[in-house]
Parts: C-alpha cells; structure tokens; sequence
C-alpha cells in the first residue's frame, strides 16, 4: 500500500441535476460502485474503468455524456464528493479497489457505511466526514474544475485562501500515512509478538505446536 500524506487534484462530485438545481447523490451502494459481473477477479487492478459501469455506459458500452466522470476535467478526479451513506449494500473489497484504481484517493461525503469506510483505509483511500453544508458549499469550486489539496498530516482541506479542518481516527491515520494494510500494521509489531510466543513457550511448552 503507498504511503499517503497529502492529495492535490480536480474533485468531482456526484450530482443529481434537478432543473437548476444540483444535489449530491446520496445511498450510492457498492453494486452501483462496482457492479457484481465485475467481482470474479481477485486482482486489484483494472477495475477502474468499471467503476460506476451503470452509470458511466449505456447497454452498449458507449458512455453516457452527461455523467461527471466521463466529463474533462473530471476524467482526472483525484477527489470524489457524495451524498449521505456513500458506500452502503453488500461488503465487497472491489468497491475500494476500483475507486482507487480509477486514480481517486480521497471521498468526502457527510456520513459512509461503516463496513466500506474501514475498507478504504485499509485499501489507501481516505474517507472523510464533513457537515453536509460545508461539503454542498464545495460543489460549486469542484464544477468549475478548481483544484482541492487534502492534507493528512495536518489534516486540512484547502480551496484557495480558504482551510476546512477534517476529523481522522489517530490509529487509520498513522497506516495510510506508513502505508500499512492489516498485515503491514501487524508485522510492526512483530518483536512483541516474538517476545510473547517466546514467553508462552517457558510457560506452557505443551501448548506450542511442534
């Protein structure tokens, strides 16, 4: 997993267009993140061009216009921004893997699914909760192709002259910032565990495998 300090780049948000008026699509759950034909591979590579399939092609594989991401400059997105419950549905790893994939690092949305926002961090991503009116007051900034920088380390949010400061759980920001998964974070501490094993075995010999 790479390590991860900060982000700059284009956002795009995922709106629903109602006459004039824009709003973030809220409920987006892993089968319209990465459909289920796209779940026989193990690989986490290459799902990019997948994410979002229902809503990126027509029936014919052709894209759709008018969605965000087929549009220039949001081809590039490095940061996403959604509505409330991003990432609900199934538990499927593929979601974060095709989000990442595709070159987006960061999702900022008002609130996710528990399961798919710790499968973020464990997969790169960072997943950010910010108040519903800040982040609608970003969509603006993102649709005139303005660039964001997402800074972990001193966990901030900068547009211009303006900085909104963002929450991260100290133990999720340290992995992404080593660039730990579960193993990586496990095999840190890998001279406790030799000292423990080392101690159950003067212990209770009779409980370690030969």
């Amino acid at each position: 997993m790479e390590k991860f300090s900060s982000v700059k780049g284009i956002s795009a948000p995922l709106i629903n267009k109602s006459g004039n008026q824009l709003s973030l699509m809220m409920n987006v759950d892993t089968d319209m993140i990465i459909p289920k034909q796209f779940l026989k591979t193990i690989k986490r590579s290459g799902l990019g061009k997948n994410l979002f399939d229902e809503m990126r092609y027509d029936s014919g594989g052709k894209e759709i216009d008018s969605f965000i991401l087929n549009k220039e400059p949001f081809r590039k997105a490095k940061i996403l921004i959604a509505g409330k419950n991003f990432g609900c549905g199934s538990s499927r790893e593929h979601a974060p893997w095709s989000i990442l994939d595709f070159g987006i690092k960061v999702i900022i949305a008002p609130s996710f699914a528990d399961i798919f926002f710790n499968n973020s961090f464990k997969n790169g991503i960072l997943p950010i909760k910010l108040d519903e009116k800040i982040i609608n007051s970003l969509i603006d900034v993102s649709m005139k192709g303005e660039e964001l920088e997402v800074d972990l380390i001193d966990q901030v949010i900068t547009l211009h002259d303006r900085k909104i400061e963002f929450d991260v759980d100290p133990i999720n920001k340290d992995c992404l910032v080593k660039g730990l998964d579960d193993i990586g974070s496990t095999l840190e501490k890998v001279s406790f565990i030799d000292e423990f094993e080392g101690e159950l075995f003067d212990k209770r010999p009779w409980d370690i495998p030969s």
